[in-house]
């Protein structure tokens, strides 16, 4: 089977000192978002080769993979998975984003969301309804809230502002650093390409935004810039 190929590969490249070390990075000790979570210390360029090599992996083999406590076999995964969706058809790439949908709650930590949500998510609903993005955005579930201001950047990069701008109001208030981080990443994503859109933001919210948000959204700021965002505070 596929996935016990892939689940050996992985193994075979596993590092004890990076397990620990990205154990750590990603907050996996009690009451941690990453709580939980096993790594063998495999780089993400490695787990790339491997999911490269593993192509024809079938859903039931990548639903195996999602299932396990290990973050580089969900990793694994979801970069097989991402391969499939650049090579499928209309109606298979439905499919996949279906099946994408039903695993967030395997797809549970930062690097997983961020690598997948928009070349696969994002990407689909660029030709799609993207009201699922909204109904993402008031889950109480952070990875599906997360899932749903990553997405856009898809969207961004074809110069389309509005859900991000949506989705962030959505997020305004919402109560954990990692979606405050997010949203301020693609606050400034669309800065990157339409300045005048994001300011027109920041003049509306930066009075209510979290100091987390607001500093990576003016991150790229000239000085000046950042301290009056900063002082409205």
């Amino acid at each position: 089977m596929i996935r016990s190929k892939i689940e050996k590969e992985l193994r075979a490249l596993a590092n004890p000192q990076k397990a620990s070390d990205l154990a750590r990075f990603f907050n996996t000790g009690p009451g941690q978002y990453g709580a939980g979570d096993v790594f063998w210390g495999v780089m993400v360029p490695q787990q790339r080769a491997v999911a490269k090599n593993n192509i024809p992996a079938t859903l039931i083999e990548l639903q195996a993979l999602l299932n396990s406590k290990v973050h580089e076999c969900r990793l694994t995964a979801l970069l097989v998975l991402i391969l499939k969706y650049e090579r499928a058809s209309s109606v298979e790439r439905r499919n996949l984003v279906d099946f994408y949908l039903k695993n967030t709650n395997n797809i549970n930590n930062w690097d997983l969301v961020d690598l997948s949500a928009p070349r696969i998510l994002g990407n689909y609903l660029l030709n799609h309804d993207r009201k699922v993005l909204v109904k993402l955005a008031r889950s109480k579930n952070l990875w599906e809230r997360r899932i749903a201001i990553i997405s856009t950047l898809a969207f961004i990069k074809q110069d389309q502002f509005e859900d991000t701008v949506k989705i962030a109001t959505i997020l305004l208030c919402d109560s954990h650093d990692l979606i405050h981080k997010a949203v301020g990443w693609m606050l400034r994503e669309v800065g990157k390409q339409d300045v005048k859109t994001e300011l027109e933001f920041l003049e509306k919210y930066a009075v209510r935004m979290p100091r987390t948000m607001l500093r990576y959204a003016i991150e790229k700021f000239p000085e000046n810039k950042r301290k009056k965002f900063l002082n409205k505070k």
